[in-house]
């Protein structure tokens, strides 16, 4: 298989998944369209219309993975790759690759601008980088999310808040008067997002060490001793690495933030829903513009301006793999719960997101600074 290099990709730090090998992309500029690519590109034309298993027949799909290596991200996402390529016409060869960087804004940022839209290239990406346009850092976040193709996401997320024991919270109130040093990602990254609105909005009192590469080195940090815990971190990503802590008493979940009624895992241990401690509505609106995120926990998309029938080749392929008996079982083996949302609903949920009062967006983006 060969090294992965993207020449389009300028200064981006790209590394072959599974084969550590790295490069360096150089920026090179554009030429100009002369008269003879024009007419190349008329003449082109109607591969655009080009029946996709005809495509993709023979092909390289390119499956861009925007988290660390380790992470829930990067674990999902690599299940899927070596399932989801059997599901699309003309059976491409789906090649996984890292390029991890600012919480998947740097994937995100590439997918929209510098990777190819004819379908050879779609990625994961971080909940909060779809969101990041609209309530964060816009600087950061060069593209417009509701252009995106939207190929669906494999989970519904729950996000929880745990402290090591020695910390002694118990609930939302303790988060309310006790300061608490939780590890932090990217920027774009729930860890982050998630204690800091709640700091700006309800009065918590989270001090977020950020810097992490992912999720994975965030909880590795509170066993070394360096953090007291993590906030807003994926159930789905804890539980098959650290869910041991929980049984053993070594770490405390003391909130959940999930859609009522709350994770049935979760509240059989009584963990408490962010949802019970929020009494003013307005402050119910700010963070259900940030935590709602976690309705597509996982998920991917493609450049804008995939031709129609081969992002619906992807649409299909993706739900085709969610029901697929080996991707379920390797799913299983690796304790990833499958609840899929399709792209077509994907799509419809970000468009909602982005109707959002502009009083209440203004609000999250403070919040989140």
């Amino acid at each position: 298989m060969p090294t992965f290099r993207l020449k389009s990709i300028p200064g981006a730090l790209v590394r072959h998944a599974s084969r550590g090998a790295f490069s360096r992309a150089r920026v090179k500029a554009k030429p100009a369209v002369s008269g003879a690519c024009l007419a190349a590109s008329i003449l082109a034309t109607p591969a655009l219309a080009q029946d996709p298993a005809a495509f993709y027949a023979g092909r390289n799909v390119d499956f861009i993975i925007g988290s660390a290596a380790g992470g829930g991200y990067y674990v999902y996402a690599n299940v899927l790759s070596r399932h989801i390529g059997k599901h699309i016409p003309g059976k491409p060869q789906v090649v996984a690759r890292l390029m991890e960087g600012a919480g998947s804004l740097t994937a995100a940022n590439q997918l929209y601008s510098r990777l190819p839209a004819d379908g050879t290239a779609f990625g994961a990406v971080f909940t909060g980088a779809i969101v990041e346009p609209l309530i964060g850092d816009q600087a950061k976040a060069r593209y417009d999310s509701r252009k995106f193709g939207y190929v669906g996401s494999a989970n519904r997320e729950t996000s929880i808040c745990y402290a090591h024991k020695d910390a002694g919270f118990r609930d939302w109130s303790d988060a309310l008067t006790k300061k608490l040093i939780v590890g932090g990602a990217g920027w774009a990254s729930s860890i982050r997002q998630f204690p800091a609105v709640l700091n700006k909005v309800i009065g918590t009192k989270f001090e977020i060490i950020t810097g992490y590469p992912g999720s994975k080195e965030a909880v590795q940090a509170v066993e070394k001793g360096e953090v007291q815990g993590t906030c807003g971190i994926q159930l789905s990503s804890f539980m098959p690495t650290n869910g041991a802590w929980i049984e053993s008493g070594f770490i405390k979940v003391f909130g959940q933030i999930s859609a009522p009624p709350g994770d049935p895992a979760m509240n059989r241990l009584g963990v408490q829903n962010i949802w019970d401690a929020v009494k003013n509505e307005e402050d119910r609106k700010v963070l259900e513009l940030v935590f709602n995120q976690s309705e597509f926990g996982r998920p991917y998309i493609t450049p804008p301006g995939v031709p129609p029938e081969r992002l619906k080749a992807l649409r299909d392929a993706f739900d085709a793999t969610m029901k697929d008996p080996d991707f379920l079982a390797e799913a299983a083996k690796a304790q990833l719960p499958i609840n899929p949302m399709g792209g077509d609903e994907f799509a419809r949920v970000v468009q909602k997101l982005y109707e959002v009062p502009d009083a209440l967006v203004k609000r999250a983006r403070e919040a989140l600074e």
